[in-house]
C-alpha cells in the first residue's frame, strides 16, 4: 500500500522510552503530530529522517510507497524536511539554491529553464540571481519549499515550517505547502504545538500532555 507507514515507531533514549507512534499517512494526505515543547516531536522526525543522534534508538518499521526505509542512510529515503528556519545557503544566490537540489546530469540550458520554472511557480519569476539576504521572510520559506520539492521527494516531514511567519503569511504559506503536497500525491507528516497548523480534514495525533 503507497503512502509513509510507520510501523509501531519507538524511540528511545538510554533505553527510556521517548516517543511512540504507528500511523499510515496515504498520497497527499498530512497527519499532525501535536504536544508541547520537549514531548518528542522533531526526535520523531530525526527518527524517520535517519538522523537520530548518538544515544537515541528507533525501533519498528518506517515504510515508503512499498519500500523498507528502516536503517537506510538519510540521502537514500526520498524524504523531504522543512524547518522553523528555511536554511539557504548564504554562499549562493536564490537560484544556485534551487540548483542544488537538481540532479547532475541536468545541465546548462535545460537547467536554468528548470530553475526559472519553479520560480515562477512560486511567484518569483526573475529572482535566480538575487542573494537570499535580500528575501523577506515568506520569499525565504517559497524558495525552501521549492528546493526541496525540486529533490523529487516521495514524502513531506515539517518541522513547525510556519512558525516564525507573521499570520497573514502563515495563511498563504500553509496553502502552498498543503496544496503542492496534494497535488503531487505526497504524505505529509507535520509537527507542530499550533492547531492553526493543521490543513483542513487532516488527522491529528497528540502526543504528551
Amino acid at each position: 500500500m503507497n503512502g509513509l507507514h510507520l510501523d509501531n515507531i519507538a524511540i528511545t533514549a538510554g533505553g527510556v522510552p521517548l516517543v511512540a507512534l504507528s500511523a499510515h499517512i496515504p498520497p497527499g494526505e498530512t497527519l499532525t503530530v501535536m504536544g508541547p515543547s520537549g514531548v518528542g516531536k522533531s526526535t520523531l522526525l530525526a527518527g524517520v529522517m535517519g538522523t537520530l543522534p548518538a544515544g537515541f534508538a528507533l525501533g519498528g518499521r518506517l515504510r515508503l510507497n512499498g519500500r523498507e526505509l528502516t536503517g537506510l542512510p538519510p540521502e537514500d529515503r526520498r524524504l523531504g524536511i522543512l524547518f522553523q528556519d528555511e536554511l539557504l545557503f548564504p554562499h549562493l544566490s536564490v537560484g544556485g539554491n534551487l540548483a542544488f537540489a537538481l540532479p547532475a546530469r541536468l545541465r546548462g540550458r535545460a537547467r536554468r529553464a528548470r530553475i526559472e520554472d519553479a520560480l515562477d511557480r512560486i511567484g518569483l519569476s526573475g529572482f535566480a540571481t538575487r542573494d537570499p539576504a535580500t528575501l523577506s521572510g515568506g520569499q525565504k520559506a517559497r524558495v525552501a519549499l521549492m528546493r526541496m520539492l525540486l529533490a523529487d521527494p516521495q514524502a513531506l516531514l515539517l518541522d513547525e515550517p510556519f512558525s516564525r511567519l507573521d499570520t497573514a503569511l502563515r495563511a498563504r504559506i500553509r496553502a502552498l505547502v498543503f496544496g503542492l503536497a496534494a497535488d503531487r500525491g505526497l504524505p505529509v507528516l507535520l509537527v507542530t504545538h499550533d492547531g492553526e497548523d493543521v490543513p483542513p480534514g487532516g488527522r491529528v495525533v497528540q502526543l504528551g500532555g
